[in-house]
């Protein structure tokens, strides 16, 4: 099975016992801290990954991180995965999560990449505007890389504007070497 498969049908799953629960909300923050300590944690991961750790230890250690700290759904979901042996996809299912609750709540993600770091009103005026065009909530997040030089590129679920300096220097290039001199 592959296990781009498997993440979407856990997520699914535990994404619809939680609308059915009425706990979209407390499960997502749940989903969040999973995903934020899979995402930041290499023992973690490694205990998840590990073929030497028994199953049973696996469980007893996913129960003392996540107990009391998350919903009893939510640990009980994550004992359940482990206890099926796909601990392993632990990770994936709750990137999955996050998605179907984005998709749910009509939230659009956003990434706009620039050269340094964005002043705080122009990011602002970014989202407002996004969120106008989408007729949709945004949630704008900045990246920086230095070798797009100047300007910046803005990407939205699978569509992306480039309006770096790199990418016109690029065209003008491309241009240049099509370009039949006289």
């Amino acid at each position: 099975m592959d296990q781009s498969k498997i993440n979407v049908r856990y997520a699914k799953a535990f994404f619809t016992l939680a609308k059915e629960k009425g706990l979209t909300t407390e499960l997502r923050r749940d989903a969040e801290l999973i995903a934020d300590v899979c995402a930041t944690s290499t023992d973690f991961n490694l205990l998840l990954d590990s073929p030497v750790v028994k199953t049973s230890a696996k469980v007893k250690a996913i129960q003392s991180i996540f107990e009391g700290k998350v919903n009893v759904l939510s640990l009980n979901f994550l004992v359940l995965i482990t206890g099926n042996k796909r601990e392993r996809y632990i990770p994936g299912i709750f990137r999955n999560l996050e998605d179907l609750y984005r998709q749910e709540e009509g939230i659009k993600t956003a990434v706009l990449t620039s050269s340094q770091p964005l002043n705080n009103s122009i990011v602002l005026q970014v989202k407002q505007i996004l969120e106008k065009e989408f007729k949709s909530k945004v949630e704008l997040s900045q990246k920086i890389d230095e070798t797009i030089i100047g300007g910046f590129i803005l990407r939205v679920g699978d569509q992306q504007y480039d309006a770096s300096i790199l990418n016109q220097i690029k065209k003008i290039k491309e241009q240049l070497l099509q370009t039949e001199l006289k």
